[in-house]
């Protein structure tokens, strides 16, 4: 068994730590937040990587657009029906079929789970390119701009070459007419088609939803991961963690390395039962795998956590997490893992050279500081889970008076698991919607079930901009705002600052 080192949420000790899981508590109004301290930033910006260019869209590159917006898009729709006519594999396979199995011409890595899939992802890819790999990378959803989601070393798909991906598989699709490809099909279909075409080595591949009957469970990985497991998407994948476990789990395959971490009890039985059928060798990090982790704070870096993991051909030890937040050192001993069952499918790299990768990873819309007066967080916390850890890393790495959220979610989630959440670290709640995207959750009614279940106040705003004109006038110097409940709203918030930065010349 690891050791597993874990700290309570803050009272009053910037060095109060302790082991076991605790719920996010808000701690008293005088000592919210990390300490201030000379020694120690007030936030550690994760910045954006890959950064997403300004320039005007000419009219091929809105045509694609266009597109590929044509088509079905589950992500944007209320109702999604799971089953195998809507997530057609065989589907999937005939438009990579068309395009000559291009999915078939790189070495991959697979990663599903509910949250912490595109840190994982993004670590390893970052780690994998330094090691000296070109690497792809397939993501989503994306915050700014759609060319985020296929990324090859860092670099995002130029305009150029979506508008060359669009013209090759457009008549492909065309042929499909009787059972048209999805939107989020033909981008997968384009993305494996681009890592192909530009002699990828290795891609690391995030699942869009679920596993099983995902669009990106065609290909034939050399290591498959779960991150961590909690509810999300009921509706589509099942009402417990078991059974939401067992369609991740779906991505297993005969004799490919599977690995998870840390995991309730139900979830692990269900990833056990699943890799028992599948015949895929399944280990978890922090139990089967040696895996340790410790949160810190020093003079010199301010707070940070540590992790190290041990295996028979790996020794990371005391390995700094590049990204905020305790529940990023689980995603990042995931990450490492896997690059430690690459090393046993045949890859060589040398680890120093590829936790120089890790150290400069930088992931926008998580815990990311966008605008410095007044300080406005965005973060892509879409669960109850999710919110959980995001008021936990705050409260460890941004000292702050009190803190106003600004929160809007998909009408699909677990909403009162989220609101319980932001009872507890909210100081001052103002619901919002993300603007053009049906599947959002009315304002006025999250406004009143938060009301009648907590008791406490909260405002409504009717987009992002009125919200953060509210936000503004209720707070002072040393408060934070908090923008969460979903990447659509905290798209837009980041858009207006970049907006507000290049109109005032900040």
């Amino acid at each position: 068994m690891a050791l597993i080192s874990r700290t309570k949420p803050r009272k009053t000790s910037p060095r109060n730590s302790g082991r076991g899981r605790a719920a996010v508590k808000a701690p008293a109004r005088a000592t919210r937040g990390r300490p201030r301290s000379s020694s120690a930033p007030a936030a550690k910006s994760t910045g954006t990587s890959p950064t997403v260019a300004a320039a005007k869209p000419d009219k091929a590159y809105l045509r694609a657009l266009e597109f590929l917006h044509s088509h079905t898009d589950y992500e944007r729709m209320r109702v999604v029906r799971y089953n195998t006519t809507t997530f057609n594999l065989d589907r999937m396979r005939l438009l990579l079929k068309y395009l000559d199995n291009p999915h078939l011409r790189f070495k991959s890595v697979h990663v599903a789970g509910t949250k912490g899939k595109g840190s994982t992802c993004t670590m390893v890819a970052a780690m994998l390119q330094s090691a000296g790999f070109k690497t792809g990378l397939y993501t989503s959803p994306h915050l700014l701009n759609i060319r985020e989601r296929i990324v090859i070393d860092g670099e995002m798909v130029s305009t150029h070459d979506l508008v060359r991906l669009v013209k090759k598989i457009e008549p492909i699709v065309r042929k499909m007419s009787n059972d048209p490809p999805t939107f989020f099909e033909i981008l997968t279909a384009m993305a494996f088609s681009y890592f192909a075409d530009q002699n990828v080595q290795i891609a690391v591949i995030e699942t869009g939803l679920g596993g099983r009957l995902d669009s990106t469970n065609v290909i034939m990985p050399e290591v498959t991961a779960i991150t961590n497991i909690s509810l999300d998407h009921m509706a589509i994948l099942g009402n417990t963690v078991a059974r939401i476990a067992e369609e991740k789990a779906g991505i297993f395959k005969k004799d490919i390395p599977a690995l998870s971490c840390d995991q309730p009890a139900e979830v692990k039985a269900a990833l056990e039962k699943i890799a028992r059928q599948t015949k895929a060798p399944l280990h978890f990090v922090g139990s089967d795998i040696e895996f340790s982790y410790r949160f810190e704070i020093t003079r010199q870096a301010g707070a940070l956590v540590r992790v190290t993991l041990i295996t028979e051909r790996s020794h990371f030890e005391h390995v700094t997490v590049p990204l905020i937040g305790e529940h990023q050192a689980v995603n990042c001993g995931l990450a490492l893992a896997i690059l430690d069952r690459l090393k046993g499918r045949g890859l060589a790299f040398d680890d120093l050279k590829a936790l120089e990768g890790l150290e400069r990873v930088k992931l926008p819309g998580r815990i990311e500081m966008v605008w410095p007066n007044p300080r406005v967080i965005i973060d892509g916390a879409h669960n109850a889970a999710s919110v959980q850890a995001l008021f936990r890393g705050i409260s460890q790495y941004i000292a702050y008076d009190s803190m106003v959220v600004i929160f809007g979610c998909n009408s699909d989630k677990d909403i009162d698991g989220m609101l319980e959440q932001v009872s507890l670290g909210a100081d001052k709640v103002i619901f919002t919607r993300a603007q053009n995207n049906p599947k959002s959750a009315s304002p006025e009614e999250l406004s009143s079930l938060y009301v009648e279940r907590f008791g406490k106040m909260a405002q409504v705003a009717q987009n992002f901009q009125e919200a953060m004109s509210i936000a503004t006038r209720a707070i002072t110097r040393e408060d934070l705002v908090t923008v969460t409940g979903s990447f659509y709203l905290i798209g837009e918030a980041k858009r207006h600052f970049m907006e507000t930065g290049a109109a005032t010349g900040a």
